[in-house]
């Protein structure tokens, strides 16, 4: 799929995005990457609490299939949720590349399943572009901005927008 970005004033459209991202345009941002599949991914370092290695999770019925289960992390039942399923790519197998980035959201903390991490990165204004519209298994409304970064494309995640979704309903209220 070749995604097609506005052509016209793209200084200025790059600009406004990292905006919107950072906050204010001079304090940078940084985002955690990681992969599923080929793709990559990046999510606020800010709501990154940990990064585990994968252990089976006590399975939860009637839960969706991009529900794994839960897991018991320090005395807090952590539901984990496999974003390969969530965004409607195959099931791999996990191995011992396969991590669960714990995600602090205020008074909710969710475990996802990743294939791997790669870095940490703080892209610059000139490096960030903004969503197309498309039709996608991830709403546009639960992306902040594509980053390109040298030959990488990362896809930069809205976190506390997706997980406040209807479909998954882990955080109601706004997240400060």
């Amino acid at each position: 799929m070749t995604l097609s970005l506005p052509t016209a004033a793209p200084a200025a459209a790059a600009a406004t995005v990292a905006a919107q991202i950072a906050g204010a345009p001079h304090v940078p941002r940084e985002f955690l990457a990681f992969k599923l599949g080929a793709e990559e991914y990046g999510v606020d370092i800010l709501r990154v609490q940990e990064i585990r290695s994968y252990e089976e999770p006590t399975r939860i019925a009637h839960a969706p299939a991009f529900v794994r289960g839960v897991v018991n992390l320090r005395g807090v039942i952590v539901p984990v949720l496999d974003l390969r399923l969530k965004f409607d790519m195959p099931e791999a197998r996990c191995d011992q590349l396969t991590v669960v980035i714990v995600i602090n959201l205020g008074e909710r903390v969710v475990g996802l399943v990743v294939d791997a991490v790669s870095d940490v990165i703080t892209p610059t204004p000139e490096q960030m572009r903004p969503v197309p519209e498309f039709n996608a298994t991830v709403d546009t409304e639960h992306l902040l901005a594509i980053g390109a970064i040298g030959d990488r494309m990362l896809v930069l995640l809205d976190i506390e927008a997706l997980m406040a979704s209807p479909e998954m309903g882990l955080v109601t209220a706004s997240i400060q």
